[in-house]
């Protein structure tokens, strides 16, 4: 019988996947700026950060000379200046959110450590940028861009300082014991603020020249809580305090800071108003810390996808070299050429956990991307609503109202196939609709990105430490693989713990807006799936299919006690939901980003000759997330389902829906063979099977039952696709050593 997909290939991976690949996938190839940052980042990633690696400058948490070497490397090679416009002394025009991703990325592949400490810069920078004032931004941009040559001045860094010391740190963002106060206030002068701040886990603040701290009203004569600027002159206390005793990312400054000095209100981010003798912010810390989080944590998710990618290449070369120089493995034998990957396990293992790397790439870049889309967007936005007088708050959210409507009609009429109307036209072309839509997705795609690849990814990259065996957890092993595990670890609480990423997605996944978009991603797989049988992407639009129902179910239904189950004070259905989201944003892009790659791949003069083997990789590694990210789902899903509805017992409630033996002796001569039908028979005696009690009524869930099953016929052939790609791993050409450290 003829299958919609081969047991075999023809083509193979033939080398690991490089820059070419990489560029299409991630839709840069067009950017010859960007492609240039990489190869920038890169040589500062695998010449000095891979050399401190080597020499054992992680062995010690103090910011020392050795280390502070990375700043010079960073102004350098242009790192630095990525943030700034050209106006203020950088290079790149526009958003930024992709170029700092992909350095991010390629510091990240070899330490995590110098990726913060080149992000935390730009952190400390964010708040001004995205909600500073005019000079604000010009002034302190310019002063952190590095000198130009001639240029006798020497570049600010800066630090970002949200949280407190013990027992406050990491409680929540919202808790501030950080005060702010009014020093003097001459009539018609700027008033003189007094700063008390208190840090904990500032990251470059061995060396930060100026911190953006988040602190508190402790005076009635100013309202609610801002950002402030605080400068190394300041009068008073600026002491970087002692650092942090970490574990790791020991190739950054992380110290617990003591401020107490006076500054300028002009230093309030954002600037204020005063009304009625009262300073008032224009912003508090809360809505700049949401505007720069919300771009922030998608660099921090690529962190942990590059540490994974990168632990392959060293995996396969130990795997294949385990045995050699023993008497038993002699060179040409398949124990000398192949070593552990003679056997299945090691290749299937290894190649999940490939799967996981690039999906988890492919979703954070899609959220890089989608910034950078939104940005102008978002200004644009500001500028219409300034125009209107709204600023802000419930004004806002009620003009949006409308706006939404009218983007739902966008989403309607693209699904109805009505696009060539006038109506649509306008609608598509108006800037707040567009604004809207987009946003809908990043306000989801940004914290599921942080959750997914933090999470999921520091549990494979366990996983991959196991695959070196006792060699995993040395100093000297190969790419620096126990040093990236630990790594991960603070990664999945940076900006946020997962259950931060967690609330905040189980509240953006409900936007009506982003639901009407993921019905609109359930067709679009369906077609991927028509085109594209082995991508698995029919698995991901049934596995969508079932967590929409599950999530529609609990909108309504209730536990065994009358309880509602979606609400915000049940996190047990909540979180979990929102972690099966996540696996299914992460499969589905990975599947768009190959269908990128078969879609461009043929134009690139260098691909072309090995596309084919690498396409056929690809679609099997992208079978292989889906079905995983399919079974997460499903399981998921059925534990919400099911879960909370308390099971029948043998009492006299149960024994409703059981037959009596007796009623079963009259039917059978009515209906010959109902016997064979009866699960839970209980007899005249009252004796009945032995096991908790009478099945479960599954009334009302014959919806979920249905697609569920329609799930688990979807993962056929999943299997044979990880099969295909554990024999590419085992054939796969590897370079002779690893390029870093040099």
């Amino acid at each position: 019988m003829a299958t919609s997909v081969s047991n075999v290939r023809s083509e193979t991976l033939r080398t690991l996947p490089d820059d070419n690949v990489r560029q299409i996938l991630w839709r840069f190839a067009e950017r010859y700026d960007l492609q240039m940052l990489v190869q920038s980042a890169r040589e500062v990633a695998r010449g000095p950060v891979a050399r401190l690696v080597a020499e054992g400058q992680r062995a010690n948490h103090d910011w020392t000379d050795k280390k502070a070497e990375l700043l010079d490397a960073f102004d350098q090679s242009g790192i630095t200046a990525v943030f700034m416009d050209p106006e203020q002394g950088g290079y790149i025009a526009g958003p930024k959110n992709l170029a700092l991703a992909l350095i991010a990325f390629e510091l990240a592949w070899v330490d995590a450590g110098a990726a913060t400490c080149s992000l935390a810069g730009c952190l400390a920078l964010a708040p001004i940028h995205e909600r500073g004032t005019p000079e604000q931004r010009a002034h302190y941009m310019a002063l952190a861009v590095p000198p130009a040559p001639g240029e006798d001045r020497v570049a600010w860094r800066g630090a970002f300082c949200l949280t407190e010391p013990i027992p406050y740190v990491g409680v929540d963002t919202g808790m501030l014991s950080g005060k702010l106060r009014v020093s003097k206030w001459k009539k018609g002068d700027d008033p003189l603020l007094q700063v008390e701040k208190r840090g904990r886990f500032i990251t470059n603040m061995g060396f930060a020249n100026f911190v953006t701290a988040a602190v508190d009203s402790g005076d009635p004569r100013i309202k609610g809580s801002c950002m402030v600027i605080i400068e190394e002159g300041d009068p008073g206390v600026y002491d970087r305090g002692t650092p942090t005793r970490k574990l790791v990312h020991q190739l950054s400054s992380t110290c617990d800071p003591i401020f107490n000095v006076f500054v300028p209100a002009s230093r309030i981010v954002g600037g204020y108003t005063v009304k009625d003798g009262i300073i008032i912010p224009n912003y508090s810390h809360s809505e700049v810390i949401e505007a720069v989080f919300k771009r922030t944590r998608v660099t921090v998710a690529l962190m942990t996808s590059a540490k994974l990618l990168s632990a392959v290449e060293p995996v396969i070369r130990y795997q294949r070299g385990r045995f050699r120089g023993s008497e038993q493995a002699k060179p040409g034998s398949l124990r000398y050429e192949m070593g552990i990957q003679q056997r299945q396990d090691a290749l299937h293992r290894l190649a999940g956990l490939w799967a996981i790397g690039e999906a988890g790439a492919s979703l954070g870049f899609a959220a890089a991307r989608l910034y950078d889309e939104l940005d102008p967007l978002e200004r644009e936005k500001a500028s219409i609503l300034s125009g209107k007088d709204i600023h802000g708050g419930k004004t806002e959210l009620k003009f949006f109202r409308e706006v939404n409507k009218s983007a739902m009609e966008v989403v309607r009429q693209e699904n109805s196939g009505q696009t060539n109307s006038a109506c649509y036209t306008d609608l598509k072309a108006d800037p707040l609709v567009q604004f809207a839509l987009k946003d809908a997705v990043a306000n989801v795609l940004c914290p599921a990105a942080k959750l997914w690849n933090t999470g999921t990814g520091s549990n494979a990259m366990r996983e991959a430490l196991s695959l070196m065996g006792g060699y995993g957890i040395t100093e000297d092993c190969p790419g620096f693989l126990a040093y990236k595990w630990m790594d991960s670890q603070l990664e999945a609480t940076y900006e946020g713990p997962e259950a931060v990423q967690r609330r905040n997605l189980s509240v953006t996944m409900t936007s009506e807006l982003f639901l009407a978009q993921f019905r609109q991603w359930i067709l679009e797989m369906r077609e991927v799936a028509g085109k594209r049988p082995g991508t698995g992407a029919c698995s991901i639009a049934t596995a969508m299919q079932l967590w929409l129902w599950t999530y529609q179910h609990l909108q309504s239904a209730t536990d065994a006690d009358g309880g509602a189950l979606y609400q915000s004070a049940r996190q047990g259905v909540t979180f979990p939901l929102a972690d099966a989201l996540c696996w299914l944003l992460a499969a589905r892009q990975f599947i768009l980003d190959v269908v990128e790659l078969e879609t461009k791949g043929p134009e690139h003069p260098v691909l072309a000759e090995g596309l084919p083997g690498t396409l056929s990789f690809f679609t099997d590694l992208c079978h292989i997330q889906a079905a995983r990210s399919a079974g997460e789902v499903g399981r998921i899903c059925a534990e919400l389902v099911f879960g909370y509805n308390r099971h029948p017992a043998w009492d006299e409630e149960g024994y409703k829906g059981c037959y009596r033996s007796d009623e079963l002796d009259s039917l059978e001569g009515l209906i010959p063979g109902i016997s064979s039908c009866a699960s839970d028979v209980v007899g005249e005696d009252g004796s009945h099977p032995v096991k908790a009690g009478p099945c479960a009524s599954c009334k009302g869930l014959e919806g979920f039952q249905r697609i569920r099953t329609k799930l688990d016929g979807c993962l056929t052939g999943a299997q044979l696709a990880k099969d295909r790609a554990a024999e590419a791993i085992a054939k796969v050409m590897i370079p002779e050593a690893l390029d870093y450290p040099r």
